[in-house]
């Protein structure tokens, strides 16, 4: 892919990353918190996919995306991005795994909630980041 191209493919990820994000929220609001947890994971995997086009990189896993973000992003704090950064949404592929795959898992309110934030502020501030680079 050339430069161009991955310009667009970030556009179109941040674009799948919002429509997770009223996802989340709604199921939230529908008390659909495992289900809720996957989407805000998802929107913050498709946002950090998104800045990793950004750098004409793409990512095959969800841990290959996360150690991409973290090389490339989190390490020299660009676009304001730091280890708090990673380490949440870390363990919001943890609170995932467990929503998607542990059957006794129970995903609460106030937890589901703190994911729904997460991938909503994350959203934001990687929108500013890549609105400010053009």
């Amino acid at each position: 892919m050339d430069k161009e191209t991955y310009g667009v493919l970030a556009k179109v990820r941040i674009e799948r990353a919002e429509e997770l994000v009223e996802e989340a929220q709604e199921l939230l609001k529908n008390e659909r918190y495992k289900s809720a947890n996957n989407r805000a994971f998802y929107a913050m995997e498709k946002t950090m996919k998104a800045l990793l086009a950004m750098k004409e990189i793409d990512a095959d896993s969800h841990n290959g995306c996360l150690r991409q973000f973290n090389v490339h992003y989190i390490k020299d704090q660009i676009g304001g991005f730091k280890a708090g950064d990673y380490k949440r949404i870390a363990n919001a592929q943890r609170i995932r795994n467990n929503s998607d795959y542990d059957d006794f898992y129970i995903a609460d309110k106030k937890e589901c909630q703190e994911q729904v934030k997460m991938a909503v502020e994350f959203l934001y501030k990687a929108k500013a980041f890549i609105n400010n680079s053009n």
